[in-house]
């Protein structure tokens, strides 16, 4: 067994992993972000009931570049008290385990490969799709990571007049409609054209994406999460029409999309982190 953590810009989760599945699990709510000591003590208090059970250790997702070597995180989305935090070092001198600590999407993409839709494949690649644009990569059935944490940043690609991100994520519904993307799923549940014509523009921009990655890493696979994933079929056509201009076109057709299923699936990839 293994103690999971997902650390968000919100909340931040806890779960045991046994078997391929969360068992037990909990969150709380992030109350004071501007305090590093205030959200650390946050961390402790959330992952210290797990510590009673017989686990091996503890992974941890973070959503920012990681010095994975370290354990040391840097500017973390969301939370600017941590600009650069020795998470490692102080979870593991409080607990007195193993702790591993990698980037948020990472564990995402390496949850699916180890226990999820993307068990099947070896080169893979996994989108959180969201208040921001993050992508994981599985090559050869590893976690790569880069030299810096940095590989799969592809919504930092430029694109038009700004960045890929920018496009394909909950900021350019709030450019496009003036609402999130939560709310512009609901209207176009409700039939409401705007709405419908902004998702389908979406899906075109995520073409761009996936283009990119299909020049970039060529997988056989990408898994689509996040909040805005919920959105599929809204984007679904116009993204794969976005597709046909793609220079090879057989390496599209042999591409399987695939949605993500599983609500623990970070948990379950931060504590498969331990696991080798």
């Amino acid at each position: 067994m293994y103690i999971g953590v997902d650390i968000g810009g919100t909340n931040m989760r806890a779960g045991i992993e046994s078997g391929g599945a969360i068992t037990w699990q909990n969150k709380t709510l992030l109350a004071n972000k501007d305090s590093l000591s205030a959200t650390l003590d946050q961390l402790l208090e959330l992952i210290r009931p797990f510590t009673k059970y017989p686990v091996k250790g503890i992974g941890i997702g973070v959503p920012s570049v990681v010095d994975i070597s370290k354990g040391i995180v840097y500017n973390v989305m969301n939370i600017p008290s941590w600009e650069e935090v020795a998470l490692r070092d102080i979870v593991q001198s409080e607990f007195n385990l193993p702790v591993s600590v990698n980037n948020d999407v990472n564990c995402f993409i390496l949850g699916e490969h180890r226990f999820g839709l993307a068990r099947k494949y070896k080169s893979v690649i996994g989108m959180a799709i969201g208040t921001g644009l993050g992508s994981g990569v599985i090559i050869d059935n590893q976690l790569y990571a880069g030299n810096n944490c940095g590989a799969g940043e592809i919504g930092m690609l430029p694109y038009k007049d700004s960045i890929l991100e920018n496009y394909v994520s909950n900021r350019f519904f709030e450019d496009s409609l003036g609402m999130n993307a939560f709310d512009a799923h609901a209207a176009a549940e409700r039939g409401e054209a705007p709405a419908l014509a902004t998702w389908q523009e979406f899906g075109i921009h995520l073409g761009a994406v996936v283009k990119a990655i299909m020049y970039t890493y060529d997988p056989e696979a990408i898994i689509f999460g996040g909040s805005i994933a919920k959105a599929y079929d809204f984007f679904q056509v116009s993204m794969q029409e976005s597709l046909r201009d793609f220079a090879y076109p057989e390496s599209i057709r042999k591409l399987t999309l695939l949605l993500s299923e599983n609500e623990n699936i970070a948990l379950l990839g931060a504590a498969a982190l331990l696991e080798g």
